[in-house]
């Protein structure tokens, strides 16, 4: 049971982690798009956020290390 508890953590973390990435990337080039002179604090922005994306699926690799050995 806690394999696939932990599966389910990861691999759903991942999921949304993907999902918030593509969204995240899509709005900044639409950003470019309509204001291409912004495009500098727009990528420093897309960066910021990327970023935050990420850790989400880092933690929860780290939670489901701790459900697969407890």
């Amino acid at each position: 049971m806690n394999l696939l508890a932990t599966a389910l953590v990861i691999g759903l973390g991942a999921l949304a982690a993907g999902i918030g990435n593509g969204l995240i990337v899509y709005g900044t080039l639409q950003g470019q798009a309509r204001q291409p002179e912004l495009k500098n604090e727009l990528r420093q922005t897309m960066f910021i956020g990327i970023g935050l994306v990420e850790a989400l699926p880092i933690i929860g690799v780290a939670v489901g290390f701790l459900l697969l050995n407890s």
